[in-house]
């Protein structure tokens, strides 16, 4: 490397220097433009109400503050509890990343608790902010120290404050709770955040919940139940998984996020007691936050109703404000802005069991079990020269159906008895359970077209061909119409299934069952009664092109569901369930050429069958894409706190819970709620449109669910503007219906 002379580097120095000297009056004019720090930001406190101190920064044109820069320090004898913000713009910040901050002017109200003999109020106050027109320059941590008399009767605020987050998990009946450093937000109230409602769902079966908001967790450990003066009554409850969590003070522990169900079983003679009150003691914390004290929730609960009752609280931690400006406080929200829980069941056995019927019978008729009865259809018409042999396909199809619904329900069953909330369809909320049914579709469509063969040919006709068929594809067939029924409710179901989520085992399992008969009951009807079999068209070679064109429905089946998974997992899930259908119609295409081959092509076969798992095992493993901020126009996102704010405020609420894989839900959408009439009847109601989207597991929608006994989608309830109960409307909609509801919510 040439050494530069010493002459010429002396040369650009000074020019360098020059050059800086010349910047400098420019650089003094424009920092001479900014405030001082303290004008910028004017910071008054008022310190009237015993307890809390309430600040408020008015912050000059041009200037910001960062909501994440704001610490607060007590002096000796005071000690803070979490400071109350209202949340800032969020935007990306260069050097900080992602923010938020405040312009104009901001409030903050910081609790405070003060040792005893202390006379004044003393309290450190750090914050940062950023000019941000030309000059651009932000200003360092700034610290304004406040010396504030104390309100005359402060002693009201006086109280022992823990030096540790062990004193505060130590003292479980103390009436305190304690901020541990480096809180990721400011804390709810305890109502807020472990709600707890109860359920008696039969004499000797309760349900338990207890809903969190996000970041708030529940001890197994540290929760009891009893009931009072209930003699030898006892309570067995059977917890479901949860979370392995280490705590700093109890070790391994096992906790639950966002929502827990517990069953309870009450054990022993109850006599003629209908009415218990339980006594339910737990303990949670803030993730990365603080922990609450223990809590008590006393609950009456009547027996022979089944009414759900919240818990109302005896013994818990003080009430803190909010912790931010979307917070809804508990008794801002009108008492029937969201129903308590389940309303009791509405239907007898019964009534249930032909409400079971009707709904099997018109699930026939639904497009998403069309194009499987398609294939029914087709093995009914070969086999109508033998009264046997249909009656036969009857029999086993209708095996296959019984079967797969008993199968169901005892699942269902199982998994409520652990604590698990499932819905009418909710298996499609899985990504792999869709991606395998859409290549199954896409197997049976490809052996309608000839391309495989699994049993004899269709082309055939007479009795030989229908004892060649065989009971194991009628049985198949028989399971894949339930299946493939799933994410339909017909009229009539919507009773029914929710009387079968809510009973008994038994009388919930012949619900299931009789659902199945209607789903077989024409079939049957042909198979067992000889002259509606002569109805039906003779046998002939035009039934193979029948067989071929009814595989269409099949492969369009097949689009729908990568639709669905589209919508659950993005395009990468795409991508793989479509190369899993690529190697699987390899697969088959090569098994009906390796029929007469030897035993290398049948490896081959092998081989093949193996690589269609393999993306079928990744997709299992997709994860979610992140969230959009984006919505439909005209259309506001579901949750509790906003249904909540636009009831308190009188505004009339259309809810619409839904899902991309139901069928009923989008054929309700398309004639009746995306359409102009009905934009325009909210425009004159003055009503919102909230949805909720149930094609991924989302728990507060679940929780919505069963607060209206719903099995599943599609959920409509329309909320008056009155502060009234909410109106649940049919799962198969009309105009007129939509029309009257909510006109009646508007008055």
């Amino acid at each position: 490397m040439r050494s530069m002379p010493a002459g010429r580097m002396a040369v650009r120095l000074l020019i360098g220097l020059s050059l800086l000297f010349a910047m400098l009056p420019a650089f003094a004019q424009d920092t001479a433009e900014l405030l001082p720090v303290t004008e910028a930001y004017k910071l008054s406190a008022d310190a009237g109400t015993p307890g809390v101190l309430k600040l408020h920064w008015t912050i000059a044109p041009d200037y910001y503050l960062y909501r994440g820069r704001m610490k607060f320090k007590g002096g000796d004898g005071v000690s803070l509890g979490a400071a109350q913000l209202p949340d800032g713009e969020k935007h990306h910040d260069e050097y900080l990343g992602d923010v938020e901050t405040y312009h104009h002017g901001v409030d903050a109200s910081i609790p405070y608790t003060i040792a005893a003999g202390t006379d004044r109020l003393r309290i450190s106050v750090q914050y940062q902010g950023c000019h941000e027109v030309d000059p651009k320059i932000c200003y360092p941590p700034h610290t304004e120290k406040l010396d504030l008399p104390l309100p005359a009767d402060g002693a009201a605020a006086a109280a022992p404050v823990a030096g540790s987050l062990g004193a505060a998990l130590g003292q479980l009946g103390s009436n305190r709770i304690e901020a541990v450093a480096g809180t990721v937000g400011a804390p709810l109230p305890a109502e807020q955040a472990f709600r707890f409602e109860a359920l008696a769902q039969n004499p000797h079966q309760l349900l338990l919940r207890w809903t969190m908001p996000r970041g708030y967790y529940l001890y197994r450990d540290q929760t009891t139940l009893k009931l009072e003066n209930a003699g030898d009554l006892a309570l067995k409850p059977a917890w479901p998984a949860g979370t392995a969590h280490h705590d700093e003070h109890h070790g391994d522990v096992t906790v639950y996020f966002d929502q827990v169900e517990l069953p309870v079983a009450v054990e022993g003679d109850l006599g003629d007691a209908r009415a218990l009150t339980l006594l339910a003691s737990f303990q949670g914390c803030q993730d990365g936050g603080l922990c609450y004290p223990l809590m008590t929730r006393r609950v009456n609960l009547d027996l022979g109703s089944g009414a759900t009752v919240t818990g109302q609280t005896t013994e818990t931690a003080p009430e803190l404000p909010p912790g931010n400006a979307d917070s809804v406080p508990a008794d801002s929200v009108p008492a029937d802005s969201v129903p308590a829980g389940p309303a009791p069941l509405q239907v007898s056995l019964i009534a249930a069991l032909l409400l079971a019927l009707g709904g099997g019978l018109v699930l026939n008729l639904m497009p998403c079990v069309l194009p499987v009865l398609s294939i029914k259809a087709v093995s009914v018409l070969e086999s109508a020269e033998s009264h046997a042999a249909a009656r036969r396909h009857a029999l086993f199809y209708t095996a296959g159906v019984l079967c797969s619904f008993a199968a169901l329900g005892l699942g269902i069953l199982a998994l409520r008895a652990a604590g698990h909330a499932l819905g009418w369809g909710s298996q499609l909320q899985q990504p792999l359970v869709v991606g395998v049914l859409a290549c199954l579709m896409l197997a049976v469509g490809l052996s309608m077209s000839g391309v495989v063969q699994f049993g004899a040919s269709l082309g055939n006709t007479g009795a030989s061909l229908a004892a060649r068929s065989g009971p194991a594809g009628d049985f198949f067939t028989g399971v894949l119409a339930v299946v493939v029924a799933s994410p339909c409710t017909a009229p009539f179901m919507g009773s029914a299934l929710a009387y079968a989520f809510a009973a008994p085992m038994v009388p919930a399992l012949l619900v299931f069952l009789m659902l199945g008969v209607g789903l077989a009951l024409p079939f049957l009807a042909v198979g067992f009664v000889p002259a509606l079999g002569r109805l039906l068209p003779r046998p002939g070679r035009w039934m193979e092109t029948l067989k071929q064109v009814l595989a269409f429905p099949m492969y369009l089946t097949a689009a729908w569901l990568v639709w669905v998974l589209a919508n659950q997992r993005g395009a990468d899930a795409v991508g793989l369930v479509l190369v899993a259908m690529v190697l699987l119609a390899m697969t088959l295409w090569w098994f009906e050429r390796s029929r007469s081959r030897g035993a290398i092509s049948k490896l081959a076969v092998v081989v093949l069958a193996i690589a269609t798992v393999v993306p079928m095992a990744l997709l299992a493993h997709v994860p979610p894409p992140s969230a959009s901020a984006a919505t439909e126009e005209g259309v506001v996102a579901y949750s509790p706190e906003k249904l909540a704010s636009l009831r308190t405020a009188g505004t009339p609420v259309f809810v619409d819970m839904t899902a991309d894989w139901c069928v009923t839900c989008k054929a309700n959408e398309h004639t009746v709620l995306d359409t102009d009439a009905f934009r325009a009847l909210l425009r004159r109601t003055g009503a919102v449109y909230m949805k909720g989207d149930w094609t991924d597991v989302n728990p507060t929608i679940s929780a919505f669910l069963q607060q209206y006994n719903s099995p599943g989608v599609p959920l409509y309830v329309v909320f008056p503007k009155n502060g009234g109960p909410g109106k649940q409307l049919s799962t198969v909609l009309t105009r007129s219906m939509v029309e009257q509801a909510l006109t009646e919510a508007a008055r």
